[in-house]
C-alpha cells in the first residue's frame, strides 16, 4: 500500500499565470470571478473548493494554457521515470487487494506512460483526476507484452471472454506468467479496442484482422503494478484538476480515433481474409 497525499497545486499554478500574464490579484479575480478574499485564502492554505477549482482552471485552459500536459514534461525531465494514472473518484491510497479485478490484466494498480493516456479513461467522469508517480523497476519481476496474439488472449481471458478457451493451455500458461510478475508493461486496450477483440474471441473476425485493426489505437503502453513489492517503487508527484473544457476536448479525440479503429477494422476485413479463427488457434 502507498500513501497519496498530494493535492493540486492551485496556488502555484495561480502564481505562475500571474507572472506569465504581468497580472495581480485583482485582475486575475476580475478576469475569473473568484473574489480577492478566496485568492488570499488560497495564498495562505494552498487549497480550495470544487467551484473555485473549476472556475481558475477551466479560464487557463480556454486562454490557451495547457498546463497539465506542458507539467508532464517538466517533471519527466526532473524524475525521468514517470507514469500517470486516471481515477474516477481520487486517490487517498493504492493497494493491490483494493484493485478491479476484470480489468485489461486483472488485479493490480493501472498506470500510463503520458498524461493524455490517463485523462482518455477518465474524461467522462465529473469528480476525477489525473495522478503522476515517478517510479523504479529495479529488481521486479517484469512480463512484457507487444500487439500481439498473446496480448489479445490475455486481455480477452481477463475481461472474461473467452469462454470455454480460458481452458486452453497456452491461456493457462500466459495467465500463469502474469499472476507471478510484479509488473506487466503492454500496451493500452481501451472499450473501443476492447469491441474488437471481442468480435475475434465471437469468431466474427480472424487473428489477422483484429490485430492489423488494433495496430492503429496508438494509445501507447500500460504499466500494471500487480505487487505490493512493486508499488512500493511508486512515488507521487502531484494530482491534476480536470476541467470541462478539458474534458469536452478529451472525448471530441476520443470519437475521433474512434473513427480510426472503425477504418482500420474495415480495411483489414477486405487484406486479411486468409488469417486463422479462435477454434483454429485454440484448438
Amino acid at each position: 500500500m502507498i500513501k497519496v497525499d498530494c493535492e493540486y497545486n492551485i496556488k502555484e499554478d495561480i502564481g505562475f499565470i500571474l507572472e506569465t500574464e504581468k497580472m495581480n490579484n485583482a485582475e486575475l479575480s476580475e478576469k475569473t470571478r473568484i473574489s480577492r478574499t478566496t485568492l488570499d485564502e488560497i495564498e495562505k492554505k494552498g487549497k480550495t473548493t470544487e467551484t473555485v477549482y473549476e472556475k481558475f482552471y477551466s479560464y487557463i485552459y480556454l486562454n490557451k494554457y495547457r498546463i497539465n500536459a506542458v507539467k508532464e514534461e517538466l517533471i519527466k525531465e526532473k524524475y525521468h521515470n514517470v507514469l500517470f494514472h486516471g481515477s474516477k473518484n481520487g486517490l487517498s491510497e493504492v493497494t493491490v487487494t483494493g484493485s478491479r479485478k476484470n480489468c485489461d490484466f486483472g488485479k493490480g494498480f493501472y498506470l500510463g506512460e503520458t498524461y493524455n493516456q490517463a485523462l482518455a479513461f477518465i474524461c467522462e467522469n465529473e469528480k476525477s483526476s489525473v495522478y503522476s508517480f515517478h517510479y523504479s523497476l529495479s529488481d521486479l519481476k517484469i512480463r512484457k507484452f507487444e500487439c500481439s496474439l498473446e496480448w489479445m488472449l490475455a486481455i480477452c481471458y481477463y475481461r472474461g471472454t473467452l469462454g470455454d478457451f480460458s481452458q486452453n493451455k497456452e491461456v493457462i500458461t500466459i495467465a500463469a506468467e502474469i499472476e507471478s510478475s510484479d509488473v506487466i508493461i503492454a500496451p493500452i486496450a481501451d472499450n473501443k479496442m476492447f469491441y474488437v477483440m471481442a468480435q475475434f474471441t465471437d469468431g466474427e473476425i480472424n487473428a489477422d484482422v483484429a490485430l492489423h485493426s488494433l495496430s492503429a489505437s496508438k494509445l501507447g503502453l500500460q504499466y500494471i503494478f500487480k505487487t505490493d513489492k512493486a508499488l512500493d517503487r511508486l512515488v507521487p508527484i502531484e494530482k491534476y484538476y480536470i476541467c470541462n473544457p478539458e474534458r469536452e476536448d478529451c472525448k471530441r479525440l476520443l470519437n475521433e480515433r474512434s473513427y480510426e479503429i472503425d477504418t482500420k477494422l474495415k480495411l483489414a476485413k477486405r487484406e486479411y481474409k486468409t488469417g486463422l479463427y479462435i477454434e483454429e488457434i485454440l484448438k
